[in-house]
């Protein structure tokens, strides 16, 4: 399957990115960075994209943006497109 690769928005400094190694509402987040992680990463090579997992924490990612403003969204039970749709959405966005 083809892997449809962003360009990170100018706004946005940092994705980071916390799931569960077994859990079931990690799942989408574990299939995204099997099928998308390569493809965005080749596309942004000096953009910062960290994933953190740890056993038994919610799903979420976080973004940063200029001035340390940050913000988060719950990806618990997402699927890995919703997922792509989150990360679309906080590439545009300049968290005003």
């Amino acid at each position: 399957m083809t892997s449809k690769a962003i360009k990170l928005g100018s706004y946005l400094k940092e994705l980071r990115i916390h799931l569960c190694q077994k859990s079931i509402e990690s799942s989408g987040i574990r299939e995204f960075i099997r099928k998308h992680y390569v493809p965005i990463k080749k596309q942004n090579p000096t953009f910062p994209i960290l994933i953190r997992e740890c056993e038994g924490i919610e799903p979420r990612i976080y973004a940063r943006y200029d001035f340390g403003k940050e913000t988060s969204v719950s990806l618990s039970n997402n699927k890995s497109d919703e997922v792509m749709e989150v990360i679309k959405k906080l590439t545009n966005t300049s968290s005003k």
